[in-house]
């Protein structure tokens, strides 16, 4: 009797399996990716196409790009990296904007990071961790 079922399981288990694995390999569901095209300052961090980033954070790129004008005060304050989530820098190397986040009373935990050296990193838990936008 027992033996009815293993086909049926098992099945269940491999479909399971096929689920996990095309999840993984196909890069959707906003993963993050590491590119082999990625920039040098970017070697070896998580990265992420700007297109990927939430709306909010293209609307703030946008403005980067744009020079403003900034909804936040702070937006191009100088980002001092104590947290060492970036490569280190000298003082003043890397500019900080915020990114909105829906329903939040405040600025949130989202933010860019960018660098005199062309470089831009995103960050949705305040600084805790960084992924390099490919621009």
């Amino acid at each position: 009797m027992v033996l009815r079922f293993v086909p049926r399981v098992l099945g269940a288990l491999l479909v399971c399996l096929a689920a996990l694995v095309t999840g993984c390999s196909s890069g959707s569901g906003g993963a993050v990716e590491a590119s082999a095209s990625a920039p040098a300052w970017a070697h070896g961090m998580a990265t992420v196409p700007a297109g990927r980033l939430p709306a909010e954070a293209r609307r703030t790129l946008r403005l980067i790009d744009d020079g403003g004008p900034f909804p936040y005060a702070k937006d191009g304050s100088t980002f001092g990296n104590f947290e060492g989530g970036l490569p280190e820098r000298r003082r003043g190397h890397y500019r900080e904007y915020t990114v909105p986040t829906p329903g939040a009373r405040d600025r949130g935990a989202r933010r860019i990071v960018t660098g005199s050296g062309g470089e831009t990193y995103y960050t949705d838990d305040h600084y805790q961790s960084f992924k390099a936008v490919l621009r």
